[in-house]
């Protein structure tokens, strides 16, 4: 029986293919090829930088004790996983910070708010 190849692997073979799924943050993002001395290729995410949001792409939430990004995601997009949305809208480092004290007002973008495909390197 033939050896399975792993996943990553197959990504290279296949023109096109992008290393992250559709719902990631990442998605969207180019990918780079570095040429090392010796030839040898390797792949990395170039930077994703984001332009701020107005007033009119965001609403505005009161962190409340017990909240984390993954919640707040579900209650408002539906999908946990999008919590990078949440963590994208608002000037912080560790996504932790959103959340870890009670009170502080965060913004939530609308469904739409970041513009796709925006790629300012």
């Amino acid at each position: 029986m033939a050896d399975i190849e792993p996943y990553e692997n197959a990504l290279g073979a296949i023109p096109g293919a992008h290393p992250y799924p559709r719902n990631s943050r990442y998605h969207d993002a180019e990918i780079g090829i570095h040429r090392q001395a010796d030839g040898t290729e390797v792949r990395y995410t170039k930077r994703r930088l984001l332009p701020p949001l107005d007033q009119q792409e965001t609403q505005e939430h009161i962190v409340g004790g017990g909240e984390r990004a993954d919640l707040l995601a579900q209650r408002y997009f539906g999908e946990p996983g999008q919590w990078w949305q949440i963590a994208d809208a608002n000037p912080v480092l560790d996504p932790r910070e959103l959340t870890d004290e009670a009170g502080r007002v965060i913004d939530i973008p609308l469904a739409g708010g970041f513009p796709r495909g925006d790629r300012r390197v």
